[in-house]
């Protein structure tokens, strides 16, 4: 039997003692502070990991010196922690037999440090020491759990009986040190524990732990409760069984006097909320007025868990219901939730008013991560439209933690007002008029805070407040306080829609002017919320703010040499949406006088491998669309260095797919923006680029991108080929027969981006091949019918196949038209509402002439047609000779009496527009 070999084994091993001794004089020189004997130790532990008997050693001086130093015996631990993440597979039978069966043995020890140290887990990437130790009340069981992460559960069939039944121990040290490795076995393991591999090991579980939720020791009830809580969400069939034995015991667990009892109690109503509402429902107003305390609970964790509720709830479609009488309560305790608290001010460096000449350290500094292009229509009513974008973070405060009861209530009241819309405004309105204009500025701050946080949902109510608010949230942004001015610039954008409706001398120009010397703050996260307040602005304002460029690029340049790193960053985008929004009025010498040299320089500065690189590239993707010809002067070194690095990313990912053990993989983000940089050059240079495409490889870098694993690098390659067809067909058209197939493979809408760019492209194709489209109308056709009538498409994606579905019938009529009758309805309805353009212009040209080649695919949807057709605002003279063709030749077709019983069933507007257009 597997446990007489492991009982054996333990009283076979035993150290010898020299080596014993030079593991202990290792482990304590490792506490040393100094750096050097750190790392020396560090290299004569790594030689020592050849032996495999080193392993028996740590766990020796973990579980058997008792006499040692704390610290040391769990070091030990740690060390061997990282040895069997980095090397378990490789370790010996007998040493990992030794492992298991003395972890279990001494999971009751009674140091907590070493019970910790054998019975928890966390992923340390280094041995240091002095940091861990710190840590350690933190850490729990961390050896069991390393290793039932390797995927031993199955191979280690004692370890859940075995724990299970030491929760019933009545030393309460083992008893803990149980429940502590079962948790987090719980977390890390809960899809192998509901499977048939264990044989249901849950079914045994949680009714065991749910005997827990009475324990006398608050630990422990935690543990029980956590333990459970991993199995809401799966909807575990185990806990399913026992559900209402748990939500009875949860409501026995409510008055707990222990926080982590009450944060794991509101952590587990959160999840019922999503999964088994009918199960809360009888219990919801005791559920609401419990949670109204928890959000107002002395334990911030708590707090916050509580406050969670209602972030759930709003998405819930009976929340407008169930929460309607509790209003009055709620919303008072979500605005005071709002203001910051002394440790928050303490954290964010509240006191600090002036702080721009401090680098920022690059723990200060987020990730980057860039987003692929996406080829979008315009839309009459809301310019290009930009799926899933949601930017719109609540406030700016993120150097405190990512996520604190501050920022989860002013979540909450944006769902809210969301939710009740205006209705909200009754219990909002009073509280405001006392915190806007409060003498705190803490309590100040947060009033403003929650007139951003309700601007979406009650927008509409108020509007007759906005001719007095604007005015002095504009007054706000010169506070005395930093924290102030930065809040009032996230409320400001918020309401930035609104300003720009109204005439423009009223308050754009003036909330501009503030905004602009905000950018220029003494105080950097004042900088920042006004970077990303104006960059929302230019959105909105787009060309109206053509008069004032001059003064908001001097703000801007001025802003180059006064930010420091982070705030560099958000610059870029501040830069970049500029372009975006006034587009070809920034192609003005003076401008580019003014604009291009400090961001050249900044391009110069930066190495291949500074991810710096992906803002400064999208800005210049930006500014390069925008300038046309004006960025000409700049364009060859910037193209060069792209299709650098392109190449070496590509070259990189060989080496790598090669011999992954010596090559390490590239960070493809950075061929991505390189890729969107060119596709951004050859929009705005348009044939202006063929010179340098002529001189380069990049179609052969292309061929290679479009086959990549990474779907957001062939996105961003199938965008580039669109552009390149457009602006110099004569180097792409050598390849079409090489692309054409891989396009068709990606015509695949579970990856949407990718599908859409790929469509695009075949669309613009189409329209330079011309007849020459034939042969690969097989390739395609099917699959884009197949997407433009499929459920639940994005917008984008239908347009997109519609405009493109259009543009091959255009040129293969032959080919496409007998399939008219499958798409036409769709084809219809996606492209009523996109603006009157060239791509809409030859699309149509293509529907119409597939009608005459086959008409009687038109017949059944003929009236969405027609919608369609009145969709136009102003068609080409020849295009609406087309409709009028088609119009009267259908009218004529079916007789006078027939079109107006047909034409009876438009809609009045439709009715009108037709006759006044087209005479029918």
């Amino acid at each position: 039997m597997v446990w007489d070999r492991q009982t054996k084994m333990e009283y076979e091993w035993k150290p010898d003692e020299q080596g014993l001794q030079q593991i202990l004089q290792l482990l304590k020189e490792s506490q040393s502070p100094d750096t050097t004997i750190q790392r020396t130790v560090q290299q004569k532990l790594e030689q020592l990991n050849q032996y495999p008997d080193f392993n028996n050693y740590l766990i020796f001086v973990l579980t058997k010196l008792k006499s040692e130093d704390e610290p040391t015996r769990s070091l030990s631990g740690l060390i061997l922690k990282n040895n069997v993440k980095a090397h378990f597979q490789n370790f010996p039978n007998g040493v990992t037999d030794f492992i298991k069966s003395e972890c279990l043995n001494n999971i009751g020890d009674s140091s907590p440090l070493i019970r910790a140290t054998v019975v928890a887990h966390m992923a340390m990437p280094d041995i240091m020491l002095l940091d861990f130790l710190k840590k350690c009340v933190f850490v729990q069981g961390i050896l069991i759990t390393t290793i039932a992460s390797k995927g031993e559960l199955q191979n280690w069939p004692d370890l859940l009986p075995k724990l299970c039944s030491l929760l019933d121990s009545e030393d309460y040290n083992t008893c803990e040190g149980a429940f502590g490795a079962l948790q987090k076995i719980c977390e890390d393991s809960a899809e192998i524990l509901d499977s048939d591999v264990l044989d249901r090991p849950l079914n045994i579980m949680i009714p065991k732990f749910l005997q827990f939720f009475k324990h006398s020791s608050p630990k422990i009830r935690s543990h029980a409760v956590a333990c459970v809580n991993q199995f809401i969400i799966s909807r575990t069939q185990a806990l399913m069984l026992h559900i209402d034995s748990f939500i009875e015991n949860l409501f026995a667990l409510a008055g707990d006097e222990e926080p982590e009892v009450r944060k794991n109690v509101c952590r587990a109503l959160v999840m019922l909320l999503e999964v088994r509402m009918d199960r809360l429902l009888p219990h919801m107003h005791n559920i609401v007025e419990y949670m109204l305390q928890r959000t107002q609970d002395q334990d911030e964790n708590v707090a916050l868990e509580a406050c969670e509720f209602w972030l759930t709830l709003a998405e819930q479609p009976i929340c407008k219901d169930v929460l309607v009488r509790h209003l009055p309560k709620l919303i008072p305790v979500l605005v005071n939730g709002m203001k910051y608290s002394d440790i928050d001010i303490i954290l964010l460096k509240g006191d600090v008013e002036e702080d721009e000449t401090i680098p920022d350290s690059e723990q200060d500094i987020r990730p980057r991560f860039h987003r692929s292009r996406t080829v979008a229509q315009q839309h009459d009513e809301d310019g290009i439209e930009e799926e899933d974008d949601d930017d719109d973070e609540i406030d700016d405060d993120d150097t405190i933690s990512d996520w604190n009861l501050r920022k989860c209530s002013a979540a909450a009241l944006d769902v809210l007002a969301n939710v009740y819309r205006d209705e909200l405004l009754p219990h909002i309105l009073p509280l405001l008029k006392e915190l806007l204009f409060h003498h705190e500025w803490v309590v100040k701050e947060s009033g403003i805070l929650v007139l951003g946080a309700i601007a979406e949902g009650c927008m509409q109510g108020m509007i007759p407040y906005l001719p007095e608010l604007i005015p002095h949230l504009i007054q706000c942004l010169s506070d005395k306080k930093a924290l102030v001015r930065s809040i009032t610039c996230w409320t400001l954008s918020r309401y930035a829609h609104w300003v720009v409706s109204q005439p423009p001398d009223t308050y754009l120009k003036p909330l501009m002017t503030e905004l602009l010397k905000r950018i220029l703050d003494s105080n950097k996260r004042v900088q920042e919320a006004a970077c990303s307040a104006f960059a929302t602005l230019e959105e909105e304002a787009c060309t109206e703010l053509v008069p004032y460029l001059a003064y908001i690029l001097d703000t801007l340049v001025f802003a180059f040499s006064k930010y420091q790193h982070k705030n560099l960053l958000i610059l870029y985008d501040a830069i970049g949406t500029l372009a975006d929004s006034v587009g070809h009025h920034l192609n003005k010498p003076e401008y580019i006088q003014m604009l291009m040299p400090p961001l050249i320089q900044k391009w110069n500065m930066l190495k291949d491998e500074d991810k710096d690189l992906f803002p400064l590239l999208e800005c210049l993707s930006s500014v390069a669309t925008a300038l046309q010809s004006g960025f000409l002067p700049y364009c060859e070194p910037v193209y060069q260095r792209c299709v650098n690095l392109v190449q070496k990313t590509l070259a990189q990912a060989m080496l790598n797919n090669a011999q992954p053990d010596q090559y390490e993989a590239p960070d493809k983000d950075f061929m991505i923006v390189a890729l969107d940089l060119l596709s951004g050059l050859a929009e705005g240079l348009g044939g202006n680029i063929e010179q340098l495409v002529a001189r380069s490889n990049i179609l052969t870098l292309m061929y290679q991108c479009m086959q990549d694993k990474m779907p957001e690098v062939r996105q961003s390659s199938f965008a580039l080929l669109g552009d390149l067809t457009k602006a110099c067909f004569q180097h792409v058209k050598p390849c079409i027969a090489d692309f054409m197939p891989i396009l068709g493979t990606n015509l695949n809408p579970e990856f949407i981006s990718v599908c859409n760019n790929a469509t695009w492209a075949i669309g613009e194709i189409s329209i330079q091949m011309g007849i020459e489209m034939q042969p690969y109308i097989p390739m395609v056709l099917h699959q884009l019918v197949e997407i433009i009538n499929r459920p639940n498409t994005p917008k984008t994606l239908l347009e997109n196949t519609a405009i493109t579905i259009g543009r091959l019938g255009y040129v293969c009529p032959q080919e496409v038209a007998p399939m008219l009758q499958q798409f036409i309805r769709p084809w219809c309805t996606s492209l009523r509402n996109i603006r009157d353009n060239e791509e809409k212009d030859s699309a149509f040209r293509g529907i119409c002439t597939m009608i005459s080649v086959n008409p009687s695919g038109v017949i059944q949807d003929f009236i969405f047609f027609c919608d369609a057709v009145a969709s136009w605002i102003n068609p080409k003279d020849d295009l609406r000779d087309m409709f009028c063709k088609i119009l009267h030749g259908f009218k004529n077709q079916v007789g006078d009496e027939n079109w107006r019983r047909f034409s009876d069933q438009f809609p009045l507007p439709l009715k009108e527009r037709l006759a006044a257009f087209y005479g029918v």
